[in-house]
């Protein structure tokens, strides 16, 4: 047991501290190459964001310095020192307000401006966003202690993804959607709060050297701030995380309602739109009008669905008007009708083969199991639908029948069996081939 507890322990692999308090303390400031090196990755990033980009905004991750003045903060707190702890907000503030010009900059200036998926998945943080950069710290702070450092880091740079959330606020104060500002920007705290709080919680688990302030109160008020920053954070993405899983709920609720329940007959679903957000089923029906009574009976079943809040709404995109109303039908087919005609042409066609099929395996099994009653000899058998093709244009259809069975049938025998499977099997021309 203790020598599986041995293999957790960290002392055996740990840097020393003051090279690591060094290291941090050397990566936190933000002056000539660290301040180009950054701003040239705002433009990496902004980039990918633009051209929905996966492998680009990844780079600029990888190129950023940002998590030089983050760990610089977490540390700060950790050791109780205060100078170091002003520089690194000092230079996270001026990072962060570089980013942002950079960003918004080349956002204005850019000719495209369409929200990709790569900037709305930026704009919705929650809760698993609180844990990604708070397990993102540890991994990192801990691979910065130890002497085995590994590609930790870039690892930990694209996971926390801080370039992103800075890039798509610039997005938003380019574009005055302030929305996409808001929710980046505070994706982009929730990442900074939670891998500094990570770094200081490692850093207080280390023993790393601390400094003694000689005022203890204001060493408890200190401690105060950290949690009530921290708690600030995480309580909006508590809420956010809970309203995310309850719209994916509503999104497979809803989808089930519709697979099971949406059936109309000699009518087709064309489109349908679930809205999560604000609780709305939206579906659009082409081919015969549908009655309000049938609309009446699909909303009652949305309580079966726990949906009895949810706005259904039913759209008819054409209807073929009623005889009973005495309104003669119109003769000219849509392009709409025409291409559900065709659809449900196809679907015919396609049923008429598969039933063809499963008719033919059927009747195989049957004409196995009836030869096998009159010649228990019987092994196996191959019974397989032919086209004898010849110089002529006419092709003959044949049934191919192999049989093995012992003993070996006499040629009366065959010429017997021959002439019932032709019966059987409803054809002129069976070519039987005995093993």
């Amino acid at each position: 047991m203790n020598i599986f507890i041995d293999k957790f322990k960290l002392n055996a692999e740990k840097e020393d501290l003051q090279t690591v308090i060094t290291n941090i303390d050397n990566g936190v400031v933000f002056r000539g190459t660290n301040l180009w090196v950054l701003i040239f990755a705002i433009f990496v990033a902004s980039l990918g964001l633009n051209v929905n980009s996966t492998a680009v905004i990844i780079g600029a991750m990888l190129i950023s310095p940002l998590m030089g003045p983050i760990m610089g903060i977490g540390l700060g707190m950790g050791i109780n020192d205060l100078s170091l702890l002003r520089k690194a907000v000092y230079n996270y503030s001026i990072a962060t307000g570089v980013a942002l010009t950079t960003s918004t900059v080349f956002f204005l200036i850019s000719p495209l401006d369409d929200a990709h998926s790569e900037i709305l998945a930026r704009t919705a943080p929650n809760i698993y966003d609180v844990l990604i950069a708070l397990f993102g710290g540890f991994a990192g702070i801990l691979a910065i202690s130890s002497k085995q450092k590994g590609n930790v880091i870039p690892g930990v740079a694209i996971a926390t993804a801080l370039m992103p959330p800075l890039c798509t606020a610039g997005y938003g104060i380019a574009t005055l959607q302030f929305s996409y500002f808001f929710g980046a920007f505070y994706l982009f705290i929730i990442n900074t709060v939670f891998i500094a709080l990570a770094t200081f919680i490692i850093v207080r688990l280390l023993h790393f050297p601390v400094k003694q302030l000689q005022n203890k109160k204001a060493d408890t008020i200190a401690q105060r701030i950290i949690w009530l920053v921290v708690l600030a954070t995480l309580l909006p993405s508590l809420y956010f995380g809970y309203d995310m899983i309850q719209q994916v709920r509503f999104t497979k609720t809803a989808g089930n309602f519709i697979n099971n329940e949406a059936h109309f007959t000699n009518d087709y679903l064309l489109n349908k739109k679930i809205d999560a957000k604000n609780k709305k089923i939206t579906l659009v029906f082409g081919g015969k009008e549908i009655e309000p009574e049938e609309i009446g009976q699909l909303k009652a079943a949305l309580k079966k669905y726990d949906l009895v809040n949810t706005t259904l709404e039913v759209k008819q995109g054409f209807a073929y008007l009623s005889e009973t109303k005495g309104i003669e039908q119109n003769d000219e087919l849509t392009q709409l009708t025409v291409a559900i005609a065709e659809k449900e042409r196809q679907e015919k066609i396609l049923q008429s083969r598969i039933d063809s099929i499963n008719n033919l395996q059927k009747l195989k099994k049957q004409v196995f199991a009836e030869l096998k009653a009159q010649y228990p000899g019987l092994k196996n058998a191959v019974i397989q639908s032919a086209e004898v093709i010849t110089d002529s244009a006419v092709n003959t259809a044949t049934y191919l029948v192999l049989l093995h069975i012992t003993p070996s049938l006499s040629r009366q025998q065959k010429i017997k069996v021959e002439n019932w499977l032709r019966l059987r099997l409803m054809v002129n021309d069976v070519k039987l081939i005995l093993q």
